[in-house]
């Protein structure tokens, strides 16, 4: 069976008429649509145009403000509190982003924390947008749902709660780690369960502690943190950054968004720009970092082991094959979106 392939432009275009069609602003939707398509573009498949379905309910629902007023409610010289006013994560972040990186220009390093935001997709796309001025960037968020117990409990109260950090490199890839505190984020588990393919063992487990394979049946468990109960701390510690810091929801005040279309999700974030001229010569660090990338790469491996990867190696790799190639979709999720397609009265990605 020939593989369908959709370009980058055509993803984003085909996003962007149709969050358009659902009501946002042309210019709102243009972000979303970039910042949707680039997620599928890098391989992040669980936060890509897998989420435009759930994202429409919930639209459709009331749950999300179209018209959000996204603004600053607390500031200082090297920091910023945005009140996202419930729209569309994708806008409040690159909001947030945006004004980090003005700010770490004038103080060398910036904060910018978000409350009343909402699902944003993959971390490491706000982590890069600092990286791309000459800065380091880093991002913190409270996940959409609890997946995760305090170590040991059952109840659950914390969530993937992710992580990602963007260093640039000079000649090398740059190093982007981009991690939920889990160990898989459960819009991994979406994916499975698009494609119809099991879990490997340890990323779920069952409520008698048993292995949970079948990503259909996820409900009945709980996502496993990194590293036993240094993750669940990690957790913990993400969440008290992007969440209580900010008066964003944290522990049992979470929403579940996979299963309450209606209800303000008041979503946490922070992101975190280093201006590299702060420190020194930006030529110099990223010279020291391409350095550094070339060590480990040429370390003595392991029998069995081909290569060493750095953070980001692999979904550097994605970007530029599939900017070259075009992305593979599941059948099962174009076919839900030409559906889609044509109850919006818009062109299905298959038929353009």
């Amino acid at each position: 069976m020939t593989e369908n392939r959709i370009k980058f432009e055509q993803l984003r275009q085909f996003i962007t008429v149709a969050m358009t069609r659902l009501g946002l602003p042309e210019t709102d939707a243009t972000i979303v649509g970039r910042l949707m398509a680039e997620a599928e573009l890098q391989g992040s498949d669980g936060h890509g145009v897998i989420r435009l379905l759930p994202y429409a309910r919930r639209i459709r629902a009331g749950g999300l403000n179209l018209r959000p007023n996204i603004k600053i409610i607390q500031e200082r010289p090297g920091m910023a509190l945005l009140d996202g006013d419930n729209g569309m994560g994708h806008l409040v972040m690159q909001r947030a982003a945006e004004i980090a990186i003005e700010k770490a220009r004038n103080c060398g390093i910036a904060w910018v924390g978000s409350q009343f935001s909402n699902h944003a997709g993959p971390a490491s796309l706000y982590a890069r947008m600092p990286m791309a001025q000459d800065m380091i960037g880093l991002y913190f968020a409270v996940g959409n749902a609890n997946h995760l117990p305090p170590w040991g409990g059952l109840d659950m109260l914390l969530s993937t709660n992710p992580i990602a950090v963007a260093v640039p490199a000079g000649e090398e890839p740059p190093v982007v780690l981009d991690m939920a505190t889990t160990v898989a984020a459960y819009g991994k588990v979406k994916a499975k369960a698009q494609r119809g393919e099991m879990m490997p063992a340890g990323w779920m487990i069952d409520r008698l502690g048993q292995p949970l394979l079948d990503p259909k049946r996820a409900d009945e468990g709980f996502l496993m943190p990194i590293g036993g109960y240094k993750g669940y701390g990690l957790s913990l510690i993400v969440g008290l950054l992007a969440g209580t810091l900010n008066g964003a929801a944290m522990g049992s005040q979470v929403v579940d968004f996979n299963h309450d279309d209606t209800t303000v999700t008041n979503t946490g974030q922070a992101i975190m720009a280093i201006d590299l001229s702060a420190f020194g010569d930006v030529a110099s660090f990223k010279a020291r970092v391409d350095q550094l990338v070339r060590e480990l790469r040429a370390s003595e491996r392991m029998p069995g082991v081909e290569r060493i990867w750095l953070p980001g190696e692999q979904s550097h790799e994605k970007r530029q094959n599939n900017e070259r190639d075009g992305m593979v979709l599941p059948p099962v999720l174009l076919q839900q979106l030409d559906t889609f397609a044509l109850e919006l009265g818009i062109p299905g990605l298959q038929s353009t």
